[in-house]
């Protein structure tokens, strides 16, 4: 057994708390923070366990010391750790209960080899891994949300660990995960006011233990309500100064500056906008995907890339984002549909209806949610998920079909489309980028929004207390109002943190399109002479700004150096022992 560890010291930053960390007869290598480390340090201490540093790590092995396998339960928290239990010799691997942070593994030559990153894997096990090309098809085809339906990664021969899951492991072969938690739909009589107030308090405290740290933290701040929410928070509940960074797309579908400079002057907080930009859009790209061991998501996280950029310049090691607000609270334009289809029996439907239209409703593009009643007429109704996915299969050489499915973890309609977004379609993927744009950086990303009480408790509030008034996301926006003396938690128009593809990537520049177009395996998947049209073609539909983004994502994917790794054999060098 040999672990190996590289630290971003942001609780204790002493040497003592270095990893590799050995305590009681366990040696620990851990990625992420405990954020109630605080609270179970008390706990143990008044159970008589004696402590040597004041870091989160050390808290982890006393645990587990006392409370035995399932101490995982008791920790709030982002992680992925490696715990040898030297007594029992056993290796016990485990991530948090949304994902926040990654963990993959790989079984070659009968060695058990798993790492953060797959880059890790190829490097310890000196061998080149294999791309899933199916994988890069899917992706290309029906996009992000397609990914985790399946435990699949882009390499045929590395798995990911699962989330809220560990095993113990007494041989060199993956042992099977159990699963130590999952969110489910659990609806509880309640009033509106009530389920209220406990939102409120639940979410004060989620970002009020997020902002424990030994160094500075940032916020990211878009123009909408999760991330202002957050700043909020932090500023006007808890009397922080705070610093925020923005992204600002000169597309007018995506410009949120006057909100941004709304809450700024508000807040009175040291701030940087950051402009996208066509410049050096290709070379970004290579070692963004380079560092993703994938192709990246999304355009939306190739621009969040310079967020974190800026942040890391600035000298912050903590950001704090509004992942997760969305998929928990009810933000897109589907679960307004949703929700009025569940709606649909009230004496009041057609008020509800008109809400909509004076909402959501008056910026719905996709033409399949035009309909308010599209959910209450055809519940199964899927098509505006996989939009537009015959049109690019017929990019490709061989044409790529895979009919949506979903996972039915309620009988109500809403709740098991936001549970599909959140162990499946959404959350996985978001994570995932946003661990590694800030990481990229040396900077860890923490999503307050993503609380186990306060995401427990949200699937415990009857579905009508969602949208109210004609706003979505109605609990969060109420559970700020006193914060604010401005309406930019009140604008009901969604643009998502987002860029169109124009505002990155300059298509009348020859150099560019002969870059997009010179041979590769990407042309093994996607026919060349189709792509050369695409190029050309208006971008105004969103989904084929996606689909070129996707194209140049994997293009990048299938020609990066990890297909091309190799070192010389024999042991680590003795500075790798301590990397």
């Amino acid at each position: 057994m040999a672990l190996l560890h590289s630290r971003l010291s942001i609780i204790d930053l002493d040497e003592r708390a270095n990893q590799p960390f050995a305590a009681d007869g366990c040696v620990l290598s851990f990625n992420g923070e405990i954020f109630n480390f605080v609270e179970l340090r008390r706990e143990l201490e008044a159970l008589g366990h004696k402590f040597a540093t004041q870091s989160d790590t050390e808290v982890i092995i006393k645990a587990y010391r006392h409370f035995g396998d399932g101490f995982v339960d008791r920790m709030e928290g982002m992680w992925a750790f490696a715990l040898v239990d030297e007594r029992k010799q056993v290796l016990i691997l485990s991530r948090d209960r949304f994902g926040e942070k990654p963990l993959y593994y790989a079984e070659w030559g009968g060695v058990l080899y798993f790492a953060s990153e797959a880059k890790a894997l190829a490097a310890l096990a000196n061998r080149i891994p294999s791309p899933d090309h199916e994988q890069v098809r899917r992706y290309l085809v029906n996009g992000y949300k397609a990914l985790y339906k399946s435990p699949r990664t882009y390499f045929t021969d590395i798995h990911e660990f699962p989330a809220a899951s560990y095993a113990i492991i007494s041989t060199p072969q993956m042992a099977t995960p159990i699963r130590y938690w999952r969110l489910e739909y659990a609806p509880q009589a309640i009033s509106r006011s009530d389920a209220l107030a406990e939102v409120r308090e639940r979410l004060m405290r989620a970002v009020e233990i997020r902002m424990r740290a030994d160094v500075p933290i940032a916020f990211c701040l878009s123009g909408g309500v999760d991330s202002t929410a957050l700043a909020l928070i932090a500023n006007k509940q808890f009397g922080r100064d705070i610093s925020t960074f923005s992204i600002i797309d000169q597309d007018q579908r995506y410009d949120e500056s006057e909100n941004l400079e709304v809450t700024v002057s508000e807040l009175g907080c040291s701030h940087e906008f950051i402009e996208t930009s066509t410049d050096h859009f290709l070379d970004g790209m290579r070692d963004l995907v380079a560092y993703h061991d994938a192709p990246v998501a999304t355009i939306s996280y190739y621009v969040h890339a310079f967020l974190s950029e800026a942040i890391s310049k600035a000298g912050f090691k903590v950001a704090i984002s509004g992942t997760g607000a969305d998929e928990l609270f009810t933000g897109y334009y589907d679960h307004y549909g949703y929700w009025l289809a569940s709606q649909s029996a009230r004496p009041d439907f057609d008020d509800l209806i008109m809400d909509w239209r004076e909402s959501l409703g008056a910026f719905v593009q996709n033409p399949l949610l035009q309909d308010p009643r599209a959910f209450a007429k055809n519940p199964g109704q899927r098509g505006h998920i996989y939009l537009n996915s015959e049109h690019f299969s017929a990019l490709l050489r061989d044409p790529f079909e895979e009919v949506f499915a979903e996972t039915r973890y309620s009988g109500d309609l809403l709740r098991n489309r936001m549970l599909n977004e959140i162990h499946h379609e959404a959350i996985p993927v978001l994570l995932r980028e946003d661990d590694l744009n800030s990481m990229r950086w040396s900077v860890e990303n923490r999503s307050p929004f993503l609380d186990r009480s306060l995401s427990e408790f949200l699937f415990t509030v009857p579905n009508e207390h969602l949208i109210d008034r004609g706003y979505t996301k109605s609990l969060l926006r109420d559970a700020v109002a006193d914060l604010t003396q401005t309406d930019v938690i009140w604008d009901k128009r969604k643009r998502g943190f987002n860029a169109s593809i124009d505002s990155v990537l300059d298509r009348n520049d020859p150099d560019t399109i002969e870059c997009l177009l010179a041979p590769g395996p990407i042309f093994d998947i996607v026919d060349r002479n189709a792509m050369e049209g695409l190029l050309t073609k208006d971008m105004t539909d969103n989904s084929y700004s996606k689909f070129l983004f996707s194209f140049v994502s994997s293009k990048m994917f299938l020609e990066s150096d990890l297909f091309k790794f190799s070192q010389p054999h024999g042991d680590l060098a003795p500075e790798a022992q301590t990397s």
